[in-house]
């Protein structure tokens, strides 16, 4: 019997977990995949690295296919999803904590949400000058 993706499960246990240890979430995109709506001013090697804080998103939505939600990037509102399989990681900004995952085969992308105006607070992305460090937690 053929199982779904753990990802999704994966990516809201460490978004929780972290919040539960007052740490800020972070996700690692592939920016480049198909199905991917994000600032493309922010994007740097075909990835980019979103805060996904509560103070930082609105309407953050990880379902098992696609996460979505509202964010401002230089101060204009913008929607971001992406499908769940182009996330790369999710990680806590403060230590480097959290899960890498391994590069899927893209499926095919779902339409992106449509909705209201954004009204999201300030989106910050990390410094340039520190690349995020990621440990695989086992």
């Amino acid at each position: 019997m053929a199982m779904t993706s753990s990802r999704p499960y994966m990516i809201r246990a460490i978004y929780e977990w972290v919040l539960d240890n007052n740490c800020t979430p972070y996700i690692l995109l592939d920016a480049l995949r198909d199905g991917v709506f994000v600032p493309q001013q922010y994007v740097q090697d075909g990835q980019i690295v979103l805060n996904i804080s509560p103070s930082a998103v609105m309407g953050l939505n990880v379902g098992n296919d696609m996460i979505s939600f509202s964010g401002r990037f230089g101060g204009v509102s913008q929607e971001v999803s992406a499908p769940v399989g182009a996330v790369l990681g999710v990680y806590a900004k403060e230590n480097g904590q959290g899960m890498l995952f391994d590069a899927e085969d893209p499926a095919p992308a779902p339409v992106p949400p449509s909705g209201s105006r954004p009204t999201a607070t300030l989106s910050k992305l990390p410094s340039k000058s520190k690349p995020p460090s990621l440990k695989v937690v086992k």
